[in-house]
Parts: C-alpha cells; structure tokens; sequence
C-alpha cells in the first residue's frame, strides 16, 4: 500500500486502525512502512479521502496467505493481519503451537464429578423459600453409584432474571436496539443478530422494576413455558413466537434457517454451482458472495465473470449487503438489480448467471446478451437442483429461548448459612446447579448467575410474581460430605424415599 500525499489529510484513520502498527504520521502526512504492511488494505477501507492506494505487485520474497479472504502477503519474518502466521524462510508457519486437551486443563478448569450431574428431584412444586433464611422446602440425601449426595430445591423467586428469544430467520424484523412491545408497552429489545437468527432481550432486572414491569415478567415466563407470545418490534414487524415452533412474521411463516452467510454458502456448494451456472451470486444481508471473485471460485477454476456489485466490498468476492425484505434480508427485490455493471471485455455472450440466497428458496437464472444486458431464462435442471440441495442443507425455521437468572439471598440462604461457600462450591463444579432438572450454565466471575434452554425444562415451571419477578425451579446437587462442610441445613435434610410426589 503507498499514500497519495497530496491528498491525505493526516486524519489518522489508517493509524488507529491499521492491525500491524504499519502506519504513522510523520510530517502531517501518513506513511505506511513496506515491511510491514501485508496488504491487508484495512488503511484503504478507512480513509474517507482515499488517498491510501493499493500497490499493483506482489513485494519480492512475500507469500500469499490464504489461511482467510484478506490474503496477505506476508514478507519474511513478518506476520499476517490476523498475527497468527509468520513467514519463517519461506513457509507460512502458525505460530501458536497445536494445543491437545493436556494442555488446555488448567484454563478449563475440574469438571463435576458424575455422581451430582443429576438432582434426586427438581424443584418443579417444590414451594419457596421465604424469608430466605429458612432452610428450602426439600433438602434431600439419596445414593447415585456409590456416592452419598444430597439435593436441595426450591422455587425461587428472581428479580435479577430475563430470557433471550432466538429466531430462525432471514427476514427482516426490525433495527438492532429497537424496543419489543407487547401491546403499546415496552417490554425488551431487539438484540445483535445471530448465525441465521435474530434476537430479542425479553425483561431483565432494570424492566422489571420498570413501569411494565408485571406485564416483562408474565411474558418471561409465558415464554419459558412455551406459550404463545404476540408481540412487534417498534418500526418493524408482528412477530407471533413460541418455543419448539416456526415463528410467523408480519403473518408469513418464517420456514428455513440459513446454510451459512453468502459467502460460506459459496464455499459450500461452489462445485455445483459452477455446473448449473458461469456465475453466481448469493444474495445476504450480512455478506453476499459473488463465485467468480471468491476464493472458492478460484479454487474451482471460475474464470472472471465481469460482473460487479452494487454493495460495497468486503474481500474479493465478499460484499457487505443491506438489510430490507427482498433476497436474502436484502433490499434486492428484483434479482437482477444488485448487479452494478456488466464488463463485456470479461463476459461473453451466451454466458449464465444463478442468483439465490443463503436458504435456496429463491433462484433466477440470467445469459448474457452482447450489450451486456441480462435476459431471464427457465431454470436448468442443474441450477433447480443445486437450490433443491441449498434448501434441504438448511434446517428448519424455529423459535427458541434461554433464560438468564441470578441466584441471589432465598437462592442461596435457603441451602446453607454461608452463602458464599454455596457460590465458590458451584464455581468450583463441587455443587451442580440444574433448573427444572436440566442442565445450567454458570456464568464465571462473582455470584450465582446462570443460563438455561427452556426447551429442555418441562412446560409450566416457570411463574412469575407481582413483586415483580420470574419464578424458576432452582436445584443444587453435591456430595452430603461438602454440604456438611459449607454449612448447610443437614439438619432439615431427609432420604430421597420419605419424598412424596404431589398430584397436580
């Protein structure tokens, strides 16, 4: 990369972005060092003057990585962009050794031990705990294998508590940070999107508290109870979502979850791709990919098409898309219309063009004329097949949820008289926490906070109070002898065989 000095402005752009440090400013003006820099052309993106311009040659001695679509090329004893290869004489080398199991235990951490994966009950009807510091409703002992455990349940109530809704989909349902309403009230948040899915922050503490609060906390646990939910996103669609269920948007059943971004669907099916079609391009609001300039185009022998973009470009071959309710989540409703221009010294009459999208659900095949214009054609039998294929890759469209809570005072009180040995026997893995019988992550870091998939805690243990909070059933497992030894209520506690279910 080189500077055009009499355009740059010395803004220092470049400077603050650049991945290797390869750029200063010296004299008010920007100057990159050639023996650092890889090409990356992070420094071209950024410049709002477009004074940083890309040199046309390959430096003598550089190898070109293809470890990711940046391709550097990484001179001798230098690192790519991504500072996880060097060239050493010749040969690009990972410089992080290849790491087994052995050597990773440490930051892993012990794992729990078998006999206290599972509870002897849950705490589904179990009843609360309140005022916390009474013993739980159940403190059971009972023998798994040979080991002595004790399992103690509750029912607790969490101010500190929220679900996060994963949608299946491509369509667009509204701005990230946009707020959910249920009715006219605020009761969440459109979140970052996910791979294939969008996301919506249901509740959590600081809603709760809020003037909508009762209304946050019902749906919380109308939706872990895999209810069904009606609720629109502020500026953009109706949603109607239920756990283990497609989601319908605006009234349309949303069907397939993507196979991968543009480009990942490229370096999917590029071969069969390239057997129904010259070119192609998959259209995605997050990166669409055109074949002949991908990598995976290149690999398979795709010859340049002549064809550019309307989307700004990421790599070769990967554009940044647009989000919208045409192709992919796109604004592209007419296929045809993300095409920029057709170069016919590169093209050549009679040559063919597949659009589709990340889900195959939807394809147009194109041939070129001599001007250059774009004739619609009948899908081949190989271009229906490869979209068939695309489609049957993806899986099918569904709504699922996490829930978060925080384990604080009747969660905690409630099984022993010091709570913060409770919390360093779960950190440790000593005492294993389960809701609904199902398996929890523990966030790491201080306190009790924990993450569940309702889709695999049985439908109605969730309930919620007008304090307001979400109540959710709360089991910790462990072994009698660490009960004892962190103080717990083994004085309430009684055998697994004196339990009586209760009829519902």
């Amino acid at each position: 990369m080189r500077v055009d000095w009499e355009t740059c402005t010395s803004c220092g752009f470049c400077v603050r972005d650049c991945p290797l440090g390869a750029v200063r400013i010296k004299a008010k003006k920007a100057l990159i060092d050639p023996w650092k820099c890889t090409d990356c052309r992070v420094c071209l993106r950024v410049c709002p003057e477009g004074a940083i311009l890309p040199e046309p040659e390959k430096p003598e001695g550089a190898l070109e990585c293809t470890a990711c679509p940046i391709r550097c090329w990484v001179r001798e004893s230098s690192l790519g962009a991504c500072l996880r290869y060097r060239n050493v004489e010749g040969a690009l080398i990972r410089i992080t050794p290849l790491q087994t199991y052995a050597d990773v235990l440490e930051e892993i951490g012990p794992e729990a031990d078998k006999a206290i994966e599972k509870p002897l009950l849950t705490g589904i009807g179990a009843g609360t705990t309140y005022p916390d510091y009474k013993p739980a409703p159940h403190i059971v002992q009972g023998r798994q294998g040979d080991v002595d455990v004790v399992t103690v349940v509750s029912e607790a109530p969490l101010s500190y508590s929220s679900i996060m809704v994963k949608i299946d989909t491509d369509l667009q349902i509204g701005k990230e940070g946009a707020p959910v309403l249920a009715g006219k009230r605020v009761v969440g948040m459109v979140e970052t999107e996910q791979y294939g899915s969008k996301m919506l922050h249901i509740g959590g503490v600081n809603r709760l508290t809020a003037e909508n609060g009762f209304l946050a906390a019902r749906l919380v646990a109308d939706i872990a109870n895999r209810k069904l939910v009606k609720l629109r996103i502020q500026g953009g669609s109706r949603l109607e979502i239920q756990v283990g269920r497609p989601p319908l948007i605006d009234g349309h059943q949303a069907a397939k979850m993507r196979v991968g971004c543009g480009s990942a669907t490229l370096g999917i099916f590029a071969p069969k791709l390239l057997a129904a079609a010259d070119e192609a391009i998959v259209l995605d609001s997050h990166i669409t990919g055109l074949l002949s300039e991908h990598m995976a185009g290149k690999y398979a022998g795709v010859r340049p098409s002549g064809i550019s973009l309307r989307f700004r470009q990421s790599t070769p071959g990967r554009y940044f898309g647009d989000q919208g309710p045409g192709w992919g989540g796109t604004s592209i409703e007419d296929p045809a219309k993300v095409i920029k221009d057709v170069d016919m010294d590169l093209a050549w009459p009679g040559m063919t063009l597949l659009i589709t999208e990340t889900t195959g659900q939807k394809g147009a095949l194109f041939e070129v004329q001599e001007d250059g214009v774009l004739r619609p054609v009948a899908l081949t039998d190989k271009a229906a097949a490869v979209l068939e294929e695309i489609s049957e890759t993806c899986e099918p469209s569904l709504v699922s949820a996490i829930y978060t809570g925080g384990a604080g005072g009747s969660a905690r009180a409630g099984v022993t008289r010091h709570p913060i040995k409770l919390t360093r026997q779960v950190q440790a893995k000593k005492a294993r926490l389960t809701i609904g019988g199902a398996p929890a992550f523990v966030l790491p870091g201080g306190g009790i906070t924990f993450m569940v998939d309702v889709g695999r805690v049985k439908p109605g243990s969730f309930s919620w109070t007008p304090t307001p909070a979400t109540i959710c059933p709360v089991e910790y497992t462990m072994t009698v002898e660490d009960y004892r030894e962190m103080g717990g209520h083994v004085q309430a506690m009684k055998p697994f065989e004196t339990i009586e279910p209760k009829e519902e």
